[in-house]
């Protein structure tokens, strides 16, 4: 809100922020309140206690809301479409299949996993796992051994992608709170998601493996076979999940080399691959052709249709709990409690990328929802990052990274992932905790590692 003065002081404002988590937190955990509703509460009484006009509060919540889902609905709404596509017509298994004959059952784990990685780009973790799932266990009863030996690398490849790399939600959301570039931190969200994801999970999956001896659950997901009549071709398949990233690397190497001065920025080539390699239009795009050429003697195009928009409704939640955490974040910044945070970390001399883990790990362990976590951080977060002029573009997508590793840590039994897993592979709670828990608890904190570490050197 333009010309807003705060009324109140520091430690006033700071005080109305912590009540303001701690409300939240009360409602979605204490009273189940969903938490979209909980975050529009919250987001209403924080900008009245705050002492923003009441004339002004409605236009505060929406700039916020809109802002957030005016990049956030489109990434996520056209990479769950691609997502679809590719697990109904049998892409999951065909790249799953190839890649087990080109590692061998040996490294059928190894395999695995990095299918997973490869399809956690534009599959959701819960689809993403479901879809993977029955291939782990015919795999695991071909091959013998603990499930957890398949498991926990395919599972934690989806956790990391979707944490780590757009246009999964949590990361586009942070990307955008925090003014981020998008095309990098797919690029930087990539990098530092393959060494996590081969030492959280495939090492720790490895070990678990042996530690536990847990057979393939024989009543989940019927035999564990997969078929599809007429899947795509390998080379297809790896085509559709090359596009949107080549696009997207291409556009952001333009803006290198403009930025740079090697190429003119006015030059006619340089705006179209700027265009055609910004995040939504390399995803439509990707969209475009992988309706066609997926559903070539497959489907019909009402039967497309139908696949893509049955996709958006499973996302939708998502997608909103997304526009009102980005409706509370303008609610921090627009009442001052923002710039107070700020101004209290920069006197503590916490790095912001460290303060940025901290606080998203805090509420991950508090109310489980990583969306709800990465959303709320990101807002409190975001003041400090712009009065810290030092942080340069790579700077401000490792503390995305940072954010999305605190939100994906300590995932316990008030995070539904934690159930879908225990649940899928038959674990009670103990044994849960100390395979899921533990490997979601290294990928968190291998991450922000990795990232902190990266922010010393570049």
């Amino acid at each position: 809100m333009e010309n807003f003065e705060p009324v109140h002081g520091t430690g006033a404002l700071l005080g109305i922020a912590a009540g303001a988590v701690a409300l939240l937190l009360f409602l979605i955990i204490r009273l189940r309140l969903h938490a979209f509703v909980a975050l529009v509460l919250v987001s209403v009484l924080t900008a009245l206690a705050a002492g923003i006009p009441v004339s002004g509060v409605v236009d505060v919540l929406l700039e916020g809301f809109g802002g957030t889902l005016a990049n956030v609905a489109l990434l996520v709404g056209l990479g769950v479409m691609i997502g679809r596509m590719l697990e109904t017509t049998g892409g999951a298994a065909v790249l799953a299949g190839a890649l087990i004959r080109l590692f061998g059952e040996k490294r059928a784990p190894l395999a695995l996993g990095v299918a997973s990685l490869l399809f956690g780009f534009p599959i959701f973790f819960d689809a993403g796992l479901i879809v993977m799932l029955p291939i782990v266990f015919s795999v695991a009863r071909r091959l013998g051994g603990s499930v957890l030996l398949y498991a926990l690398p395919a599972a934690g490849a989806f956790a990391v992608m979707h944490a780590f790399v757009p246009p999964h939600p949590g990361p586009v959301t942070a990307a955008v709170e925090i003014g981020a570039d998008m095309g990098l931190t797919l690029l930087v969200g990539t990098v530092l998601a393959v060494p996590t994801w081969y030492l959280a999970s495939y090492l720790y999956g490895l070990w678990a493996g042996r530690r536990w001896e847990l057979p393939a659950p024989d009543d989940v997901m019927s035999d564990g076979s997969v078929t599809h009549e007429n899947p795509p071709r390998l080379a297809t398949v790896v085509g559709i999940l090359l596009l949107p990233m080549l696009l997207i690397f291409a556009n952001t190497g333009v803006n290198t080399l403009v930025s740079t001065g090697t190429v003119p920025e006015d030059a006619l080539w340089v705006a179209v691959a700027s265009l055609i390699g910004a995040t939504p239009i390399a995803l439509l795009i990707t969209v475009l052709v992988a309706m066609p050429v997926l559903s070539r003697g497959r489907f019909t195009r009402r039967r497309v249709e139908e696949i893509v928009g049955d996709a958006l409704g499973p996302v939708c939640a998502i997608i909103l709990i997304t526009g009102a955490g980005g409706m509370f974040g303008g609610v921090l910044r627009a009442s001052g409690i923002g710039d107070a945070l700020a101004g209290t970390l920069e006197s503590t001399g916490l790095p912001v990328i460290v303060a940025a883990f901290a606080i998203a790990l805090a509420l991950r362990v508090a109310q489980g929802s990583a969306t709800v976590a990465i959303t709320t951080a990101a807002g409190l977060i975001a003041p400090a990052v712009q009065a810290s002029p030092g942080l340069s573009t790579i700077d401000l997508s490792l503390i995305v990274i940072a954010i999305a590793s605190g939100a994906t840590a300590l995932s316990h039994v008030n995070d539904s992932g934690f159930w879908l897993v225990g649940r899928f592979l038959g674990m009670d709670v103990k044994t849960t905790l100390k395979t899921w828990t533990v490997m979601e608890t290294l990928i968190g904190f291998i991450g922000f590692g990795l990232a902190a570490g990266l922010s010393l050197v570049l």
